[in-house]
């Protein structure tokens, strides 16, 4: 039997464009813990949340351009899962990547799946 879990990300490939990528397992991602990963060329953080909360964003911090995102602090306003950037502590929404301080800058999200407990990104 498969177990698929698909976790949808407002910004990033369209649906139709989309290719699922592995990235790892669930249970290697730690709750409320960032890992960075090189998925088919492009820089990601990975982010558990919870038993079942897994989101995938750009690991370039949208201030600067470094890649820390992965390094940033996991939280929440009010439902909404967050991150705040190790730099500059601008907070953004894990699902959308919309900042909550500058709506000038927003962070790529991508959609991910879970499919037998592997980990899977949509580029």
């Amino acid at each position: 039997m498969s177990i698929v879990m698909e976790l949808p990300a407002a910004t990033g490939p369209s649906r139709a464009a989309a290719q699922w990528f592995p990235v790892c397992r669930l249970s290697d991602l730690e709750d409320s813990w960032g890992e960075a990963a090189l998925v088919n060329g492009q820089q990601l953080a990975m982010f558990r949340v919870g038993p079942e909360n897994v989101f995938a964003v750009s690991h370039a911090d949208p201030a600067t351009s470094a890649h820390v995102m992965a390094r940033g602090l996991v939280g929440s306003r009010g439902s909404t899962h967050t991150i705040a950037s190790p730099l500059h502590k601008e907070v953004y929404s894990l699902a959308t990547g919309e900042c909550f301080g500058d709506a000038g800058l927003r962070l790529g999200t991508y959609p991910v799946r879970v499919v037998d407990g592997a980990v899977e990104v949509a580029l």
